[in-house]
């Protein structure tokens, strides 16, 4: 059995990895064959150096993707098959033969930092290369290293006691730990989307309340309409590290914002923020958010239950290149393999994420105007260097949102 699963495991993970450079190949090459002209439907709105400039801007984010999900995979197959995780848990067993959760807190902690420290380059050039090539980039190096740091030391803060209450779970609990567990990452989740608005996106960005007074009025107008409760409506500084501009609801029941950012207001009229902002309460009434929140309990319970049978399995180690069983090791392969299980499910999901955006668009188009949610788009799509020709099977695996084109010519039923 140990030696079918590690057939299959390298089997998927070549596969995996191949279907992601081919798809990248095929979105570069399709990106290029329609660089020299502006797709009709944009022809009188963007100009054929902004589509060129979103051309070269994804294909190099294109590549530089593939080759991370290669670097990736050459790590997990090492980590795994390799042996590189017995070599770890071998490390912290001779520093300390006692004490398995600790030690298994810091074998799981190793394992993510080598992982971090193969992306740590990625990250970097994406900031400093390409976003910095096309005038994106607003971080310096000290604030891109800092915002590194506090990333660690909230993910540490946060997620340390979380990782020592599922070992403690796992070792202690009898037979339906799983399920212990999985109330708890439950539990963690909903607190997370409660305090992350107050507490956490503070230390990354900040934070003030909408001064333009004509804009608020029209904004809490639109909130009143669609029977939205909100805790306040901020601006955000997202221009001190990217010239990219957005609007987004964050939080959890009475803790919910709504945050716009700064680059966003300054290129969006009136009428064009209110369309954008219409959207984002369309996701709000057709409880999508709500919508994914279950599905993602659902997917977390099924697969904890699973991780609750093959933590009992042998072949499960063996097959994963782990000499020595644990409940640690079981828990860590089990979150490091899983992607690679399921990565041809992506389909399904980008599938259920954009019939999300076109039912907020729709919602949008009946409650504000149609006309205005284009013409921000367009905005949008032109100072984003957002693809207007994407590969359709590159789209439908990795795009959360419609391709421009698809998504203008629905929303054109709604503009008379």
């Amino acid at each position: 059995m140990a030696s079918t699963l590690t057939t299959v495991f390298i089997a998927l993970l070549v596969i995996t990895t191949l279907t992601r450079v081919w798809l990248g190949r095929r979105h570069v090459s399709h990106i290029q064959s329609n660089r020299t002209q502006v797709p009709q439907a944009f022809a009188g709105s963007i100009s054929l150096d902004a589509h060129q400039k979103a051309a070269d801007y994804s294909t190099a984010k294109t590549r530089l993707v593939v080759s991370e999900s290669i670097a990736q995979a050459i790590l997990l197959a090492i980590l795994t098959i390799g042996g590189g995780l017995s070599w770890i848990d071998g490390a912290w067993r001779g520093l300390m033969a006692e004490h398995e959760i600790f030690r298994g807190a810091l074998v799981i902690l190793s394992a993510f930092l080598v992982s971090s420290l193969v992306e740590l380059p990625f990250d970097y050039y994406k900031s400093f290369v390409v976003d910095q090539k096309f005038g994106f980039n607003k971080m310096t190096r000290s604030m891109f290293f800092s915002d590194m740091v506090k990333h660690a030391i909230v993910g540490l803060l946060l997620g340390a006691p979380l990782l020592f209450a599922a070992l403690w779970l796992m070792q202690g609990s009898g037979e339906y730990w799983w399920l212990y567990l999985w109330v708890v990452w439950s539990v963690f989740n909903l607190l997370m989307l409660a305090i992350y608005p107050t507490f956490i996106a503070p230390l990354f960005n900040k934070f003030s309340p909408l001064t333009d007074q004509s804009l608020k009025s029209r904004i809490e107008a639109l909130l009143t309409k669609c029977g939205f409760k909100s805790q306040g409506l901020f601006v955000m500084d997202g221009s001190t590290r990217s010239s990219h501009g957005n609007a987004y609801f964050t939080g959890f029941g009475s803790s919910k914002r709504v945050v716009f950012f700064d680059t966003l207001l300054d290129r969006l009229d009136a009428n064009e923020i209110e369309a954008v902002l219409a959207h984002e309460l369309g996701h709000f009434k057709h409880h999508h958010v709500i919508k994914r929140i279950i599905l993602m309990f659902v997917i977390s319970f099924l697969g904890l239950a699973l991780l609750g049978w093959l933590k009992q399995q042998g072949w499960f180690y063996e097959g994963l290149g782990v000499t020595q069983a644990s409940d640690y090791m079981a828990l860590l392969l089990f979150l490091l393999v899983s992607p690679v299980f399921l990565f041809l499910l992506r389909p399904l999901l980008a599938s259920y994420s954009r019939k999300n955006e076109f039912e907020a668009d729709e919602y949008a188009a009946r409650n504000a105007d149609a006309k205005y949610l284009v013409e921000a788009l367009v905005k949008l799509y032109r100072d984003n260097a957002s693809t207007l020709t994407p590969d359709p099977l590159h789209s439908a695996f990795y795009d959360s949102h419609p391709p421009a084109s698809t998504r203008i010519s629905r929303l054109a039923r709604f503009t008379g």
